[in-house]
């Protein structure tokens, strides 16, 4: 029908998540990098930044503790290099301060839990990790960068994902990358993603499938290590 909008999320969903969100306590801002509909890079066009962007922006309006920036990837370069974003569509959830959970590709299907997690995860400031493993992130002193690599239609990429953005809130020395190996097939060529879940740390640590937080966590420390 002319003039009626296509939303992203049908009315029970929007209810359901308001429901999660009323538990939410500090101030969330999804950062989204975008691509301008009239500027275009050769070979880097963005299909999915425009329903990514809308998701975003759906999203924001389900609770007044989350805003939303919008940035564009060729003109706003400060921004790009300040969140450190090397492709697009890219959603940053940020709190109190950057934690380094990033999303890299439209987090629809079974990834949409995944986003509604991490937004929890850093406005309740509640990890939901082990003693152990909080005790165990805190010795780390080097970098680590975990990518997770996910399809939509992964049931159990979301527990990875989510894995990953825990630990990341958790330490300052973590960013987590959950990346939709549809939308950049080069990245999956590149780690050889035939299967998902699969979890690359720091270039030199990876493994396939959902793995439970003590394994997650000695993958971390192996690639911390190395």
């Amino acid at each position: 029908m002319k003039g009626v909008t296509k939303t992203m999320l049908e009315e029970k969903i929007k209810d359901e998540v308001k429901k999660m969100f009323s538990h939410l306590k500090e101030p969330i801002k999804l950062i989204v990098f975008t691509q301008d509909g009239l500027i275009t890079i050769p070979g880097q066009e963005c299909a999915t930044c425009r329903d990514n962007r809308q998701l975003m922006e759906e999203v924001t309006t389900l609770s007044d503790k989350i805003s939303i920036e919008v940035y564009d990837f060729v003109k706003n370069k400060e921004k790009v290099e300040q969140y450190k974003i090397d492709k697009i569509p890219a959603t940053v959830i940020e709190g109190q301060k950057d934690y380094g959970i990033r999303f890299y590709g439209l987090p629809a299907g079974y990834e949409f839990p995944t986003l509604l997690n991490a937004i929890k995860v850093v406005s309740t400031i509640n990890p939901e990790l082990s003693d152990i493993t909080l005790a165990t992130l805190k010795t780390l002193s080097k970098p680590v960068h975990i990518q997770v690599f996910v399809t939509l239609t992964c049931p159990y990429c979301s527990s990875a994902a989510a894995t990953a953005h825990r630990m990341a809130f958790e330490s300052d020395h973590i960013t987590a990358d959950v990346v939709n190996a549809q939308e950049f097939p080069q990245l999956a060529q590149k780690y050889n993603v035939f299967a998902v879940p699969k979890i690359v740390i720091n270039e030199t640590t990876q493994s396939e499938g959902a793995l439970p937080e003590e394994k997650f966590l000695e993958k971390i420390i192996e690639a911390a290590t190395k």
